[in-house]
């Protein structure tokens, strides 16, 4: 991790005036505007709020979802050695996305450009689609967890073509809803949360 790279965060205890939760938390639109307000947005060094809990790093969380011989199946893949965050390398995972850089720091919406650069960097989508934000993740029993604030969205494509861009998503794929929640012991926890809230 590159120790001058900073990432937009938020300070913890806006959480704490906007309702705190622990685990999947649905009501968007009470947390939503507030965490998305650039006067509550800051970018700071990662290799300091990484285990600096009194700031929590915001992380777009996309999923992506299609249908398929009436299926409902979902692009997953394991994390290789490569990606950035060493404490979730060889878990599964259903979301794409990662940190917001300061090089997002462009135009009205640093978030939108951040998730956008992250959906382009690591996959490649031949299809129209759609998304929406469905719920946010905090997840306070890791370590990990601890730091980040995931902001979930569903992107609902025409049809299942994504190709991943990047070796470290590895056996990636589209894979039922039915298959990934009898695999539910090989997810992240935020993969696992989603499963649980969204598709359970």
């Amino acid at each position: 991790m590159p120790k001058d790279e900073e990432v937009l965060v938020i300070p913890a205890n806006l959480l704490d005036q906007l309702g705190p939760f622990s685990g999947f938390q649905p009501n968007v639109d009470r947390y939503l505007s507030a965490i998305l307000d650039r006067n509550n947005q800051s970018f700071r060094p990662r290799s300091l709020v990484e285990d600096d809990p009194s700031f929590k790093q915001l992380i777009p969380y996309v999923i992506l979802e299609c249908s398929d011989e009436n299926q409902t199946r979902l692009f997953q893949y394991t994390r290789g050695k490569g990606q950035g965050e060493k404490r979730l390398h060889a878990l599964r995972s259903i979301g794409i996305g990662g940190h917001i850089s300061v090089e997002d720091a462009t135009g009205d919406d640093w978030y939108r450009t951040g998730m956008q650069r992250e959906l382009d960097e690591e996959v490649s989508i031949g299809c129209t689609g759609q998304q929406r934000i469905v719920g946010l993740i905090y997840d306070d029993s890791t370590e990990v967890g601890r730091v980040h604030l995931g902001i979930v969205h569903i992107m609902q494509l025409s049809s299942c073509k994504v190709q991943s861009r990047e070796e470290q998503l590895e056996f990636s794929g589209f894979e039922s809803v039915e298959v990934i929640q009898s695999e539910m012991e090989r997810l992240e926890n935020w993969s696992q949360l989603c499963i649980k809230h969204l598709y359970m």
